[in-house]
């Protein structure tokens, strides 16, 4: 019976020996603390405790105790990363965390220098450590250019031997005659290189330059140093004010032709219209009309409405504008009058009047002047009268004065002529009108007869009557004349002559006529009209009538833009005339320089163009160009594709137009170059494609553009 009891007992003990030995006892990898370094052992007793450190580069610590197999935090201290100081910032430099984003362990900052440093140190980056940041601060230093070595007769200054980033050099040229071929200013850039080539000394000239509405009147390409540019502008162009003259920098006044305008003011005050309206500024040539109120009128026509022209100095023909409509001061009308009294002198205005002595009141009703458009009324205010009429060698009973209009006789002494009393008028300028010398009878005109006719009056009278006989007539055509003597001689010689014969020439307006013998005349015509035809002849006794009429001929010239017409101008351009054309510097001519008038129509004339303009528009397939101005042109496709847009000249060229396929979309891209297919009005590779153009000219419908 014992040995079972003792084997019981032994199972027993066994059995509650290993039952006591795992409650105890606690395993490593029950530590489930991160960022830990592993405990020393892999297990631990019932009440043991250990000590948990953390990681290399990380702070903290764990206190553990094993109570029945399991751990139990006894103390904590959280393993958080070691933290690092500030890395240190470096002159012209900057760094950046590259990994991380906190000074802690493992973080990374990269160093770069600023511009125009470079960095020297062979590692550009600082890791934080356990035991803080690794490798040395990096150091960066200025970029150095090279030495600066100067010609003979260039002057620097500045740090020419070693320059660093940002240091400049300025030169000069040791003569006041010479200037320099470069840049007087350069400067050491962040690449270590400097900003341009070191400059030399060279002769001071100016080219002659090219004006845009003018020309150098010069043959001279290259002028020195203070010499004077002599250039004019092209019609309706007027050069600035100045001499440019050839200088260190160039020439020192810009040469500039400026277009010549007329400057219309102000003009509100009693203005009711002006046409164009809105419109301040105009070309020579250009007209404004103006229209006044009802009160006011354009001085010195007193009208209402007038046409204002700009002159070719920029001036206009009368200054345009309106003002109040006022009489003239009547101080000069013989009449008693004070300066307060008649300052009142605008339209409409009424005053009551009276004349000087000598001089009469024209309307002795009201006695009031009344200011009208036509000035004061009535007209004249104070009419003169006549003084007694001062004839020599008359008589008559005559007043001191005699009225407007009053008519008196008198009578020449014995001895003279006219023996008949002589009546005579006070005109209205108080002027005595019908006056006729009382002459002596010494100075009487000798007898007359005339050939082949009859005198009607004998020698004592003032005028000879005569006529011609059957078959004969005077020398002015007439069957019967007269002659007057003047001073005892007869004005002509009366003269009567066959019928068959032609007389005196006749006198036609724009006619001078020349007898080159009894039956011919040579006609010549004023300018601008012909002779059709150059002689007049004597048929059955009466001159042919001559003929003057306008020939064919044409207008003015054409205007031409940046050309200039050399040859004389004419007073009238007959048919076969001819101008000659030329253009601007640096322009060339398109056409013949010498243009005809033919058949009362000029030739076409030529035309200018200049180095940046363009000429004939490109010719392209199912594309239809309208020209817009000298500078773009409207781009119409085929009403098809509906994708109208504008072309610029640039440089003298014209961008290609090109025409998208119908089915291309907003977002697709344009071809950059091809050529239409006339089948099927759509873009296909061309073997030298054209550049496309520009978004700005390619809008999706011009404002000018006509829709489909």
């Amino acid at each position: 019976m014992r040995v079972p009891v003792k084997l019981l007992g032994f199972v027993f003990w066994l059995f509650f020996f290993h039952r006591g030995q795992c409650q105890q006892e606690c395993g490593r990898e029950g530590i489930k603390h991160e960022n830990t370094e592993q405990a020393a052992k892999a297990s631990y007793k019932d009440g043991e405790t250990v000590k948990v450190n953390c990681m290399t580069g990380f702070t903290g610590m764990y206190k553990l105790k094993c109570e029945n197999g399991i751990w139990r935090t006894t103390f904590s201290r959280q393993c958080a990363k070691r933290k690092c100081s500030h890395p240190g910032d470096t002159p012209n430099g900057d760094f950046k965390l590259t990994e991380g984003s906190e000074f802690v362990f493992g973080a990374t900052v990269m160093y770069t220098c600023k511009k125009g440093f470079e960095m020297t140190s062979r590692i550009n980056q600082r890791t934080c450590r356990a035991q803080g940041w690794d490798n040395t601060l990096p150091v960066c230093e200025a970029v150095k250019c090279q030495p600066i070595n100067t010609e003979r007769g260039v002057t620097a200054s500045g740090n020419t031997e070693e320059g660093s980033y940002g240091d400049v050099i300025h030169f000069e040229c040791d003569s006041s005659n010479q200037k320099l071929d470069g840049s007087s200013d350069i400067y050491c850039t962040e690449t270590g290189k400097w900003s341009e080539s070191v400059p030399t000394c060279k002769e001071i000239t100016c080219p002659a330059p090219d004006i845009l509405n003018g020309y150098v009147d010069e043959q001279v390409q290259v002028y020195q140093k203070d010499a004077i540019l002599k250039y004019k502008c092209l019609e309706g162009f007027k050069p600035r004010e100045g001499s440019p003259k050839c200088a260190k920098f160039g020439w020192t006044l810009n040469p500039e032709c400026e277009e010549i305008t007329c400057v219309l003011t102000s003009t509100t005050i009693g203005v009711e219209k002006i046409n164009p309206a809105g419109k301040t500024i105009f070309r020579v040539g250009e007209r404004v009309e103006i229209t006044c109120t009802e009160k006011y009128w354009i001085l010195p026509t007193k009208k209402s409405i007038k046409s204002f022209t700009c002159k070719d100095d920029g001036q206009w023909d009368h200054k345009p504008g309106c003002e109040e409509i006022r009489c003239e001061d009547p101080r000069d009308q013989h009449m008693y009058w004070s300066y307060s009294y008649w300052e009142d002198r605008k339209l409409g205005a009424i005053k009551s009047y009276r004349c000087d002595r000598g001089y009469d009141q024209v309307d002795k009703v009201d006695k009031e002047a009344t200011c009208t458009r036509d000035g004061w009324t009535p007209k004249p205010l104070c009419k003169k009268m006549c003084a007694a009429p001062n004839i020599p060698n008359a008589q008559g009973n005559w007043r001191s004065n005699y009225k407007m209009y009053s008519i008196i006789q008198y009578e020449c002494k014995t001895g003279f002529v006219p023996d008949q009393p002589v009546q005579i008028t006070c005109n209205s300028q108080s002027k005595w009108t019908g006056i006729q010398r009382c002459s002596a009878k010494t100075n009487l005109c000798p007898d007359k007869s005339v050939e082949n006719g009859l005198i009607y009056n004998n020698s004592s009278a003032k005028e000879l009557i005569y006529s011609c006989n059957t078959g004969y007539k005077t020398f002015t055509g007439n069957w019967w004349d007269s002659v007057t003597c003047r001073e005892g001689s007869w004005s002509e010689e009366p003269r009567c002559i066959r019928e068959e014969e032609c007389g005196a020439l006749p006198r036609v307006p724009n006619v001078k006529l020349t007898l080159r013998d009894q039956g011919t005349a040579e006609v010549e015509c004023a300018p601008r009209f012909i002779s059709t035809p150059p002689f007049i002849q004597c048929v059955n006794g009466t001159w042919e009538t001559p003929v003057c009429a306008v020939g064919v001929h044409c207008n003015i010239p054409p205007k031409v833009k940046n050309a200039v017409i050399t040859s004389k101008p004419e007073e009238l351009y007959v048919d076969g005339s001819n101008v000659t054309y030329a253009c601007g510097r640096s322009i060339s001519i398109n056409g013949n320089s010498t243009v005809f008038c033919r058949n009362g129509t000029w030739e076409e004339p030529p035309t200018c163009k200049g180095e940046e303009e363009c000429g004939a528009l490109p010719s392209v397939p199912n594309v239809k160009l309208n020209l817009r101005d000298q500078e773009t042109a409207e781009v119409v496709c085929d009403p098809e594709i509906k994708t109208p847009y504008v072309i610029k000249c640039v440089g003298g060229t014209w961008e290609t137009p090109v025409c998208k396929d119908k089915t291309f979309t907003s977002s697709s891209p344009s071809p950059k170059g091809g050529k239409l297919d006339n089948k099927n009005s759509h873009l296909s590779p061309s073997p030298s494609p054209s550049p496309s153009p520009s978004p700005e000219s390619t809008p999706p419908m011009s404002r000018n553009s006509t829709k489909d």
